[in-house]
């Protein structure tokens, strides 16, 4: 497997998804749920009028709150609330005059989350992302200090923070395109499924990456071409790597299918980041590091 002959070829497929991902972030944005920024979620069913309409709840909270309220109509003709955060006793008054106006009314869910919990979420969350990245990185140039020629250590760390960024982004970019066609929000469940994808990723990495050092200790003291020997190693490791990664992208693709409906774009997220984890740990970690002994030697 000539990884390294067609380098160019992995890494530009690469960087156009990582560019069209960030163009995506950049143009669409994020959508955040109200576990990030606060608010109330409601999720209710009209038994007795179950046509009642979404705009004529929409309407008619809007003028019984006096705010901006978001409502919509799920596939099981249930009707999802969105409006600010509100306390237990506004909720039972909400839910009094709303069965006054459309009927008896089932509440299937309902969840309320304060402004000032929701950005104290949303900066652990980006934290937890800074603190993970660096850790493995650092980590990762520790394991391998022993292998000091013809690659530094901390390369290994620096590339492979590089394709958990690569790993991470490109769902992030999928999702601010969803978000923008059908309104996906982000949420914790989102953070938790990056947060799975990069311990995935790195660990398929960093197979590749240790029978990539076992092969240049065998050689040591010995003249070797390091792309010959990078070849060999993605050889060695190619098939478990994908063997691995299939077993996962099949259970995640059962639970698409056929799982339940509100985890549909928290497995989707592994799944992407799964498929281009792989990817990346084979076609785009091993080049990068050729490419940095390349340019340590100019």
């Amino acid at each position: 497997m000539k990884v390294i002959k067609r380098r160019f070829i992995f890494l530009g497929f690469s960087g156009l998804m990582v560019i069209l991902s960030i163009a995506s972030i950049f143009v669409f944005g994020l959508k955040p749920g109200i576990d990030l920024t606060g608010g109330t979620q409601w999720q209710v069913s009209f038994t007795e009028a179950p046509e009642t309409s979404a705009p004529d709840v929409q309407v008619f909270l809007s003028n019984l709150t006096g705010s901006d309220v978001s409502v919509k109509k799920t596939d099981g003709n249930e009707i999802l609330i969105r409006l600010p955060s509100i306390d237990e006793q506004t909720h039972q008054q909400y839910s009094f005059k709303l069965i006054q106006k459309f009927g008896k009314m089932e509440e299937m869910n309902f969840s309320s989350i304060g402004p000032s919990i929701g950005s104290e979420l949303r900066t652990k969350a980006i934290w937890a992302f800074v603190f993970v990245l660096f850790g493995i990185s650092l980590y990762i140039a520790y394991a391998f200090r022993k292998v000091s020629r013809p690659i530094r250590s901390w390369k290994y760390g620096t590339v492979a923070l590089i394709t958990l960024f690569h790993d991470v982004i490109i769902p992030t970019g999928m999702l601010a395109l969803l978000g923008y066609l059908s309104g996906v929000e982000i949420d914790t469940n989102f953070i938790v499924a990056l947060l799975v994808v990069m311990g995935f990723s790195v660990h398929d990495t960093i197979v590749v990456f240790d029978r990539i050092r076992e092969n240049i200790l065998i050689t040591r003291g010995k003249t070797f071409d390091l792309g010959e020997v990078i070849d060999k190693s993605v050889h060695e490791t190619f098939t478990r790597s994908v063997n691995t990664s299939l077993t996962l992208i099949l259970v995640l693709l059962t639970m698409l299918f056929w799982g339940p409906s509100s985890l549909f774009y928290f497995i989707l997220t592994i799944m992407v980041g799964t498929i281009f984890g792989t990817y990346s740990s084979i076609f785009i970690a091993s080049p990068l590091l050729y490419i940095s002994e390349r340019i340590g030697k100019k």
